[in-house]
């Protein structure tokens, strides 16, 4: 995803408390889901209340009979997410009215399982979407309204009978439609969206979108005359038009298999569902294992490491010791006898070496004395003369140790 819709996301749900996770899950929502876009839009409680929330909207693809359709969804997003489980709701067009389910109220509210049971931890919106997809595929959210109610064309000869007849309105498949506002009274979500386009109702040849055309559904005990259409691929229908055994037992095999596949695709698709998020957890869980596995490792090492330093440093400690109870039971030391040499030329050299500092030192003092009025010129040049003098034997003196030890210099 682009780096400007991640931050637009961002932005939408800067008062969310959970932002982090939220992003997440819209995320990865909106990049399998391209159908889906997201807004944040006024939603009004049932206690006259309202909120800015995020929302999703748009179509999800459902395979209802083998063909895939697009039913219209809107999902808001607490500003708990994901402690709190999201709203969802069905947004029928206004070719499509709301068949009521045990998944689905009058108001197109959703209830699911999945919802009931949301846990924050383990729960998120990609795996509701395809419960939602596997749900209404089994039980169609929608219906399309009778003609009289919507005007609008559907082609003549369709593999679907005509929807007609009294008691006939809550037996309609659903189907997709154009998009649009939805009418009616609905729940408090805002109306319109961008969806994805619907098939076109101009008939097969207006298809140019790729989708299969609309529905028509049947009227009951009555078959279209429709050329060519033959239910049981080998009854022969009278021209009449009158309804046989033959044509109601083809009917009834057609029925039962068309049932029969779409059972099992449904299972099937349910199972991939859990087989896929069985493996991405089983991915994170190795991870986390290796994750946890190095920082054992690390631990281990630094484990050892730390033995070891706390050796050495009682090993230290108990030298020291010993070299404290030496020096206190030691006698006193002479400072003539503190430093010793290897040879006779380097005790001379070290003699002569302090001798040599300590006449400097004294004609320094001299110079502060006769600075301060201490002693006088006379007396400061008379002994000034005498010290340099024997500075110079001095340095003499260590310059032919030097030479005479072979040291540099």
């Amino acid at each position: 995803m682009p780096a400007i819709e991640e931050a637009q996301i961002t932005k939408y749900l800067s008062k969310y408390k959970n932002v982090a996770a939220t992003r997440k899950d819209v995320v990865d929502v909106v990049t399998t889901y391209r159908s889906l876009t997201y807004d944040l839009q006024k939603f009004v409680f049932n206690d006259g209340s309202s909120k800015d929330l995020f929302a999703l909207q748009g179509t999800i693809p459902v395979v209802y009979k083998n063909n895939t359709y697009y039913i219209p969804i809107c999902i808001w997003l607490m500003d708990t997410h994901p402690q709190n489980a999201p709203m969802c709701f069905v947004k029928p067009t206004p070719t499509m009215q709301i068949k009521v389910s045990m998944y689905v109220d009058h108001n197109g509210k959703v209830y699911l399982p999945y919802l009931h049971d949301w846990q924050p931890h383990s729960s998120d919106l990609l795996s509701l979407i395809q419960v939602m997809i596997v749900t209404f595929g089994d039980h169609p959210p929608v219906y399309s309204k009778p003609k009289e109610q919507v005007a609008a064309p559907y082609p003549s000869n369709s593999f679907m009978p005509q929807p007609g007849g009294p008691g006939a309105s809550n037996q309609f498949l659903p189907y997709p439609s154009a998009t649009g506002a939805s009418g009616g009274s609905f729940p408090p979500y805002p109306t319109g969206g961008n969806f994805m386009p619907y098939p076109p109702t101009g008939g097969p040849a207006g298809n140019s979108a790729g989708y299969q055309p609309y529905m028509n559904y049947p009227q009951p005990g009555v078959y279209a005359g429709s050329a060519g259409y033959n239910p049981a691929g080998n009854a022969n229908p009278s021209s009449t038009g009158t309804i046989t055994e033959e044509h109601i037992k083809a009917s009834l095999i057609s029925a039962v298999e068309d049932k029969l596949r779409r059972r099992i695709q449904e299972k099937v698709n349910q199972y991939q569902a859990e087989i896929e998020t069985l493996n991405r957890t089983k991915q994170e869980l190795v991870e986390g294992s290796a994750k946890i596995d190095a920082i054992v490792t690390r631990l281990e090492r630094e484990e050892v490491d730390l033995q070891k330093n706390i050796s050495l440093l009682r090993d230290k400690e108990e030298e020291l010791q010993k070299s404290l109870e030496t020096l206190e039971s030691a006698e006193a030391i002479d400072p003539d006898e503190a430093v010793t040499t290897t040879a006779p030329l380097y005790r001379q050299l070290l003699n002569a070496y302090a001798d040599e500092a300590a006449t400097e030192d004294a004609i320094y003092y001299l110079g502060e004395g006769l600075r301060g009025g201490v002693i006088d010129l006379e007396t400061f040049l008379k002994h000034v003369r005498t010290l340099s003098r024997k500075q110079f034997i001095l340095r003499a003196t260590m310059q032919k140790c030097r030479q005479k030890a072979g040291l540099a210099g």
